[in-house]
């Protein structure tokens, strides 16, 4: 079968591997088959202009900016352009211009970033805390900074890329357990508990929109003395009575010994941080490169996300909308009858199948009609589970959310038939 052919039978995980002997160059099949699917690869990469607000103008492939509804942004809390916020970045540009210049271990490290690693133990009970310059780069240095080769790190199958990837720079072993199943997590731990284990689980998961169940899984790791690495990127803010996490609102955070926390989600902004015992984040901040060897954030940056911190720890309004527009949303889907899978959070799946051509028709007819929605496409997730990724924020209006909802029974439903296995999910 050719990739020009039919291009939409391959994916991007069909291109890894490269056959010339220049490794900048990018392997023949590959180019062949992104100039036969650009039709597909158009939908990436949108150029935003403006905020990103729930009615966005977007701009594909090109094309004329054009308002579309953004279910896309992971401004969950609707603090990007929060007066507080704004407020507090324009004043420390002013008053510290516009970077430090250099990674806080060399050039020193801003008050600000010491206020928001102080402010983040205190909302998360933990000892320490460590800012980094980028989520992706928290964890990947984080795990890369404890773990060693011989070292068994045993991931939920639904584990993010920004951990395996940090697992793969240790050389510490990757092995994963059945997504959400605390007797998998066992018998994996039972079968390598002759070497150091670390597992790694998340609070909600990106693409599933589920939660882990803590309890259960910690009760396992709690049995075995084995640490625990608690993804909190799309949970922290948004779960727990002050924004604390799914660590706050299951009573489960002293089992996890670090908690990875991510600011480009409900923080708003960029970047990410590590929390755990005061010894552990002492080693880390000389072993974690992405840290030494990185730029600290912006001021203007940091001060944004304090203030962040600051309105959601104390409006717990903006978690009830975000919760409450999240209930709405899956339960109208789900009424007229797609596939939300197992999503009991704002993340919210469309899952369509193992039709990729379909996928990429339906974005662009969607698109069309002046809604955005992601395609999140093999090997991010699993061949037969194609989809597109709903996220619903504090922002967003039950007039938005109906327009979106009519949009998507005029497309999606008709192309796929009305899908019957929702009435007992939550």
């Amino acid at each position: 079968m050719s990739v020009t052919t039919n291009p939409s039978a391959y994916s991007l995980a069909d291109f890894l591997i490269g056959e010339s002997s220049n490794p900048l160059s990018p392997p023949d099949d590959y180019i062949r088959w992104k100039a036969a699917a650009e039709w597909a690869t158009s939908v990436y990469e949108p150029r935003l202009h403006g905020p990103a607000t729930p009615r966005a103008l977007f701009a594909m492939a090109g094309g004329a900016p054009a308002p579309c509804l953004n279910f896309a942004s992971y401004n969950y809390l609707g603090l990007a352009r929060h007066p507080r916020c704004v407020a507090a970045a324009r004043e420390a540009l002013l008053e510290y211009g516009t970077g430090n210049c250099g990674p806080p271990m060399l050039s020193g490290m801003t008050e600000l970033q010491g206020q928001l690693e102080r402010e983040l133990n205190e909302l998360l009970g933990t000892e320490a805390t460590m800012v980094f310059s980028s989520g992706y780069g928290a964890a990947v240095g984080a795990l890369s900074a404890i773990l060693r080769k011989g070292d068994v790190a045993i991931a939920d199958s639904r584990a993010h890329m920004s951990a395996v990837d940090g697992v793969k720079l240790s050389q510490a072993r990757l092995v994963t357990f059945a997504h959400n199943d605390a007797g998998s997590l066992a018998s994996c731990i039972e079968k390598h508990k002759k070497s150091r284990i670390l597992v790694i689980v998340e609070g909600i998961y990106s693409v599933e929109g589920d939660f882990a169940p803590l309890a259960q899984l910690l009760e396992v790791t709690g049995h075995y003395g084995v640490p625990v690495y608690l993804d909190e990127a799309h949970s922290i803010l948004c779960c727990g009575r002050r924004g604390g996490g799914v660590g706050e609102q299951f009573a489960s955070s002293k089992g996890a010994g670090l908690r990875l926390s991510t600011f480009s989600k409900a923080f708003a902004g960029a970047g990410g941080a590590v929390s755990g015992d005061r010894e552990t984040l002492e080693y880390m901040r000389f072993y974690a490169n992405s840290y030494t060897f990185s730029a600290t954030l912006p001021p203007a940056t940091l001060a944004a996300l304090i203030a962040a911190l600051h309105v959601a720890v104390e409006d717990s309004s903006l978690r009830d909308r975000l919760w409450e527009n999240a209930a709405y949303f899956r339960t109208q889907l789900r009424t007229i009858g797609v596939n939300t899978g197992e999503s009991a959070s704002y993340i919210v799946p469309i899952i369509i199948g193992r039709d990729r051509r379909l996928l990429y028709e339906l974005c662009h007819a969607m698109r069309r009609r002046g809604l955005f929605l992601p395609p999140v496409d093999f090997p991010v997730v699993p061949e037969e589970g194609l989809r597109f990724r709903a996220t619903i924020t504090a922002a967003h209006t039950r007039e938005e959310m109906d327009e979106a909802l009519n949009i998507i029974e005029d497309t999606v439903v008709p192309a796929l038939g009305k899908f019957r296995g929702n009435a007992g999910a939550a």
